[in-house]
């Protein structure tokens, strides 16, 4: 007898919110594409309204990260924030209940050949992408050019998290448990590409200090340590949705030259110095609703 295609357990009534949950973003990837904007953006200003402690999360960052914007224009950009990540829910149904083929219209490539250069050494690549609300769909578009594996966060929810894992094991070669540096070393040596984004808070052991829109931000080690141990070339990678809210640019700059260097902030500097390059782009696209500045230097006060 063939086994089931998900386990029995999943028709518990607990995973019934999840199954909705799922059908919503079956039906949300195919409606038409001014649809899905303006039920993006109007599910961010619910989200605005209602996630009041994401709303001070996101106020606070954006008030550390851009004071050299005015009350009312962080108050707009803080705004600007909840109805790109609105729409990045919409964008992520895309990405993974659709083929990626179906956006390839939609989407201008830039820099193809400093990832065809990396790749061309045979040493695998180590792609260093960015926390924006447009990556899931950023990934599907990606891999229209080409292959790479990713590293992921497994998602607390079983079922979810195995309607997540199919959906993305569609565009990407293999997933890496974020956790798991000895499979990631592993493909990278065997000549994969690996795309990894090092922008979240990690806590104080995994991390060195560097700055970050002017702050000190706890940044992760492992970048540097995946490069060392596999001599990989570091490309960085950025990806945004275009003003018309239509069409999407994917950009690969050229891979960081004596990268690691051996000294962990001063890599750690360079790569934040990309990352703030790309979100300075379209800053309201990225995720700010999370606590970047969690783990702060000994001695400060906590920000959240």
């Amino acid at each position: 007898m063939a086994k089931s295609r998900f386990p029995h357990s999943f028709a518990h009534p607990r995973y019934w919110s999840t199954w909705l949950a799922i059908g919503a973003m079956y039906l949300a990837a195919w409606l038409p594409w001014r649809v899905k904007m303006g039920l993006g953006k109007a599910i961010g200003l619910a989200a605005w309204r209602l996630a009041k402690r994401r709303r001070r999360i996101t106020q606070t960052n954006v008030a550390l990260c851009f004071p050299e914007k005015n009350d009312d224009e962080q108050r707009r950009l803080v705004k600007e924030i909840f109805m790109a990540n609105g729409i990045g829910l919409i964008e992520t149904a895309t990405g993974w209940c659709r083929d990626a083929e179906d956006c390839r219209h939609r989407v201008a490539s830039v820099g193809e050949e400093h990832l065809a250069r990396a790749e061309a050494q045979g040493k695998g690549v180590l792609i260093v992408g960015v926390h924006f609300s447009t990556l899931d769909l950023g990934g599907a578009l990606h891999s229209l050019f080409f292959s790479a594996d990713a590293v992921y966060r497994p998602h607390n929810n079983p079922l979810f998290d195995r309607f997540m894992r199919r959906a993305r094991q569609r565009n990407f070669g293999q997933l890496i448990d974020r956790y798991d540096l000895r499979t990631a070393v592993r493909r990278i040596k065997a000549g994969h590409s690996v795309w990894y984004s090092p922008d979240q808070d990690f806590g104080r052991e995994a991390s060195v200090f560097a700055p970050f829109f002017g702050q000190q931000a706890a940044t992760i080690k492992l970048t540097m340590k995946i490069a060392r141990l596999t001599g990989a070339p570091v490309v960085p990678l950025m990806f945004h949705r275009n003003p018309d809210n239509r069409t999407y640019t994917v950009e690969w700059l050229p891979a960081l030259d004596d990268f690691p260097s051996g000294d962990d902030v001063r890599d750690a500097t360079r790569i934040n110095a990309f990352i703030e390059q790309a979100i300075r782009t379209h800053p309201e696209q990225y995720l700010w609703l999370h606590r970047r500045f969690k783990t702060r230097p000994e001695g400060e006060e906590k920000l959240y």
